[in-house]
């Protein structure tokens, strides 16, 4: 049986821990979306040089772990001068990593638009800003949603490991409770339950969004 007692005395605990990890999720998650929007824009626009050294960093930022971004981030650039606080190295690892993930999501949306829809809006009296906006990007945005807003659940369960370099965050205080009390299946309910409280709301939003722009069923 659970111990309520422990839940309703360290609740407060955990919603600390929510605060940090929304608080590092939502600037990681913002700084990746932008990454994205460049990064794709390259990819698509076929710039060269850019485009080779986007590919590189897709490649490396999404064939390595996390928790080695950040440890590089946190332990690693201070050798070389370069000192962030804990929270600022959270931010840019969850940046880094997911701004693989967003280009390759917005990019896939940008290449699924046929090219004849292109040319149809040329022909039809459109400049290319005209055919970029209202035909381009709303079917890219249809089709590159589910991924991106499974990127966004994703980055925001990732953000876990900032605990590896002692920020506050949902599992950092899970972890600490757990080596005070013991109370382990308490703590574990609690965090299980953090997580569903942040992560359920976005997961029902983002399936109103792919209902809301999917156009192909309108």
């Amino acid at each position: 049986m659970l111990d309520w007692s422990f839940i309703g005395r360290y609740a407060s605990f955990f919603v600390n821990g929510a605060w940090m990890t929304l608080f590092i999720s939502v600037f990681g998650i913002a700084l990746a979306i932008v990454t994205g929007v460049v990064c794709a824009a390259i990819q698509t626009a076929r710039i060269p040089v850019l485009r080779q050294l986007v590919a590189v960093y897709i490649e490396v930022s999404r064939n390595t772990p996390l928790l080695v971004q950040l440890y590089f981030l946190y332990f690693g650039l201070p050798k070389l001068g370069f000192v962030w606080s804990a929270e600022m190295c959270a931010i840019i690892g969850l940046g880094f990593l997911g701004g693989s993930y967003m280009a390759e999501s917005m990019r896939a949306g940008l290449q699924a638009v046929p090219q004849i829809q292109r040319e149809n809006a040329y022909m039809l009296g459109f400049n290319r800003r005209q055919t970029l906006v209202h035909v381009v990007i709303p079917q890219a945005i249809s089709v590159s949603t589910p991924g991106l807003v499974a990127n966004v659940i994703f980055l925001i369960k990732e953000s876990s490991v900032v605990s590896a370099i002692a920020l506050a965050d949902v599992m950092y205080m899970a972890k600490d409770l757990m080596g005070i009390t013991y109370d382990t299946y308490e703590a574990l309910f609690m965090l299980i339950v953090t997580y569903l409280i942040i992560l359920l709301p976005i997961s029902i939003l983002g399936t109103w969004l792919e209902r809301r722009f999917d156009y192909a069923r309108r």
